[in-house]
Parts: structure tokens; sequence; C-alpha cells
């Protein structure tokens, strides 16, 4: 547990900041009414002493004492805070991402929200991200954003990304986006962003694009827009059912027993991060083969930080029944393959359309 010095300081400073949720501007209800939906992460994170910024419990942070140390929100957004859970990012589940799409979704058909912004966890933001950008089922604006220092560090980043992501979120050049990510002062799209950094705080990068813009001082500009399709133009939901799909790793003396294991288990989808460009060692490979013949579906990607995993046509991939993941990373990768799955996708040459697609 985070030291109860640490949560006092916090609720201490709160009491002398007006909260973002009101505001007595008679302009502030011509302003766009954003919902910040909180799930814990660093940003909510506390601990006992100013300067450590790795030792602190993550999500103790409520949503309302985050809104309340950026009063500069109230002349951004009207406010709508709701806390979804409080947990450290790397214990995200999928039930939580099921409640999550949900509720966005949900807000979202409301026509007085007019965007929505996710605080998070830095470990699994980009899957989560990703999961959104495929699945919710509005071009109104989808924010992320989080903090690699937790809210009671010295020069914690978490407020000005939250404004950012308000700011984000509130303006018209957002719509039709799909889902973002506003960090550091970039935005980049759900799809390409990853996590790069284990503390700095310009932790996330589109490393094989770019970022789609930036948002400094109030000020939003896009520099390109998304292609692939998303949101509205994906054809998957979320349902109350999830395929099991696991990750393997191929690497230098690597046997086929995790593959063998996750077989026998009953998995329906494998992605393996491979070496290179998707390569797989050849006792890997084996075991994925036998596994795909046996009508498990198997995505080759790459555990090389960037760059794509290039179909080998049939010489390889269409003899074996793999899957390429093209530039999505493993983690991703899995995403995309549990909803195709779920959607009652099946077969090498149905899913590479699918991964080909999005």
């Amino acid at each position: 547990m985070a030291a109860p010095g640490a949560s006092l300081t916090i609720a201490a400073m709160n009491t002398s900041i007006p909260s973002s949720t009101t505001s007595s501007d008679e302009g502030a209800t011509l302003l766009p009414r954003i919902a910040v939906l909180a799930t814990g992460g660093t940003i909510a994170g506390a601990a006992a002493d100013a300067t450590n910024t790795s030792g602190y419990q993550a999500g103790v942070v409520g949503v309302e004492q985050l809104l309340a140390v950026v009063p500069a929100l109230s002349a951004v957004a009207r406010v709508a805070p709701e806390q979804i859970a409080s947990i450290d990012s790397k214990d995200m589940a999928l039930p939580l991402w099921t409640t999550l799409a949900q509720r966005i979704n949900a807000l979202l058909a409301d026509d007085d929200i007019d965007g929505v912004v996710v605080t998070h966890g830095t470990d699994t933001l980009e899957e989560t991200a990703y999961l959104l950008h495929l699945t919710i089922k509005s071009d109104k604006p989808v924010v992320l954003t989080a903090a690699m220092r937790p809210a009671s560090a010295l020069s914690a980043d978490g407020p000005l990304n939250l404004l950012n992501a308000v700011t984000v979120a509130a303006h018209v050049a957002s719509r039709g986006q799909g889902v973002l990510v506003a960090f550091n002062n970039r935005i980049h799209s759900a799809r390409d962003v990853v996590k790069t950094s284990t503390y700095a705080v310009d932790a996330f990068h589109s490393p094989e694009i770019g970022a789609l813009g930036w948002v400094q001082d109030g000020r939003v500009e896009f520099q390109r827009s998304v292609v692939r399709p998303h949101t509205l133009a994906t054809e998957f939901v979320i349902g109350a059912k999830w395929p099991h799909v696991e990750i393997v790793v191929s690497y230098a003396g690597v046997s086929r027993i995790a593959v063998d294991a996750l077989v026998a288990a009953g998995v329906r989808g494998i992605v393996v991060a491979g070496t290179g460009n998707g390569s797989i060692h050849a006792s890997v490979q084996q075991a994925l083969a036998d596994a795909a013949s046996q009508g498990v579906a198997v995505v080759r990607a790459s555990r090389v930080g960037s760059g794509h995993v290039m179909r080998n046509g049939a010489a390889a991939d269409d003899a074996l029944g793999f899957v390429s993941a093209g530039s999505l990373n493993p983690y991703k990768a899995r995403v995309l393959l549990m909803l195709a799955l779920a959607a009652g996708a099946a077969g090498p040459m149905v899913l590479q359309k699918i991964f080909d697609t999005y």
C-alpha cells in the first residue's frame, strides 16, 4: 500500500483548487462535454516520497482528485468524471476491456457527450487503445492518456497529459480519427502507438510512420489522418465471450513445449513473436504448423520494435497455414486475432485479409 502521507498530501492540495467539473462562467455551457473515465495506472499512483518515481502504488488516486489539480480544464470542456476501475494496468483483464468498451459506446450514443478521455496505466495502454479503436461505434473522439510519474511525484507528468487529452477530445479535428493517444504533447493513432521506454516521460512513439499531430498550450494540430478502417467501419463488436489466444516467443534454443501445452489447453489462436521478419525457430515452426493443422489460428509477428512482417506466400505461410501480422506488434496482433475469431472469421486466407485491412 502507498504510505498514508502521500495520499493525505494529495488530498490536502486538492482542497484549495476548484474542481474542473463545475464552472461559474456563463460561457461554460457552450463548451464541449467530455466524459473522463479513470481506470487507475501510474497517473493515479502515489508514493510516500515526492522523489520516488518507481516505488509507488498505482491507481490509488480517484478521478475527482486527478481533475482537481488541473483547474485549467474548466476553460476547455465541461468534464463528466467516472471511475471505471482502480488498477495497475499490468493487471488489465478481458472483462474490464468489455466493461470499458461498452461504457464508452453507451456514453458516445448520448447526444450530450461530445467525446471521451480514458486515463490508463502505460503498461497495457497500447493494447486497450487498439481494442477500442476497433470496437467503438462512434466517430466522436476517444482519447487515452497516462503518466510515467505518479501523481505524488515531483514534476508529475499526469496533469499536463490529462489537460492535453481533454483538449484533443474537445477539438473538432479529432472527430473521425478513431481512438487517439495524447502523451507528452504528441497525438498518436491507437493502431500505431507503442511504449518504448521503461522510465522516460517521452515513453510513447509510433515507430513506423510517426505521430498524427501534436497538442500544446491549447493548440491542436493534425499533420496526417488515419487511413485504415476503424470504429464505425469495422465488423467487430464487444461480446460476452473472448476466444482464448496466447503469445509465444521464438529465440535461440527455444523448444516446442509452450506451443504444445497451449494446443492441449484448447487455445483457438497463437501469435508468435518471431525474430527479425517474423522468422521462427525450426522446432517452434513445426509445432505451430502442427497446431494450424488442428485448426488453431497462427499469426506471425515480430519481437523487433518496428517494421513489417512480410507474408511469405506459397513457399512458407500458405503451406504452413500461417497469417502475417504486418506492422502490428505481437500484443496488438493478439487483440485483432481475438476480435476476428469472435466475429466468426476462420481459416488463414480470411484472417490474412482481416490483418491486411486493419
